[in-house]
């Protein structure tokens, strides 16, 4: 068997060779099975308490429980009012009661006292700024502007004026001149009076 085998490295001895590689080779094996991989890819512990939910079924059996203490609760008052001719009870002579009126009603009379003195220092209060003192500056600045101007204050309104007058002439024309229909009716009215006083005295003179 030793001289079939053929070394990877040439060798004097190939008996010796082959148990070497051989021993070699089975000393590689147990380190690949006993080697631990640098990534665990082993699934998760499973832990029964998060697959149980011991506080939920808990729960769910006092939720049950109750229910249950209300249904046989409810039963109880239907039989007896099977039983017994029944009666209706929706008096109620609760009083509302609150703990903290007494400190309510302080709190609101301190409010609205403090408002009466506000209102009362603010009505008291008199202006800072005087309206004549102003009034007075400004106749006086305006006195000022007027004697360092160039031209008189109230120019703009005489040009207004000769305006209105040119603008009022041709309007007054118009207003006295009469229509071309009004005169028409006008000279109807005379030529109808005309003809009224011929009758007239044509009737005399007959």
């Amino acid at each position: 068997m030793h001289k079939s085998y053929q070394p990877t490295i040439p060798a004097s001895n190939r008996y010796l060779k082959k148990k070497w590689d051989e021993k070699y080779y089975s000393e590689h094996r147990i380190l690949i099975r006993d080697a631990r991989p640098s990534v665990d890819t082993r699934p998760p512990p499973t832990y029964m308490h998060l697959h149980m939910k011991l506080k939920k079924i808990q729960l769910e059996e006092e939720r049950m429980a109750t229910i249950e203490r209300d249904n046989r609760i409810l039963l109880e008052k239907m039989t007896h009012t099977m039983r017994t001719t029944g009666c209706v009870n929706n008096r109620n002579d609760y009083e509302s009661k609150s703990l903290n009126q007494e400190k309510r009603r302080r709190e609101l009379l301190r409010v609205s006292k403090e408002n009466e003195t506000m209102i009362k220092r603010i009505m008291a209060r008199k202006n800072d700024t005087d309206g004549e003192n102003w009034k007075n500056s400004w106749s006086k600045n305006a006195s000022y502007l007027d004697n360092i101007a160039k031209y008189n204050p109230d120019w703009y309104l005489s040009k207004t004026n000769s305006r209105q007058m040119n603008d009022e002439k041709p309007s007054l024309k118009r207003s006295q001149s009469v229509p071309r229909e009004d005169k028409n009716d006008v000279t109807a009215v005379f030529n109808t009076n005309e003809a009224k006083t011929k009758n007239i005295e044509n009737n005399s003179t007959q």
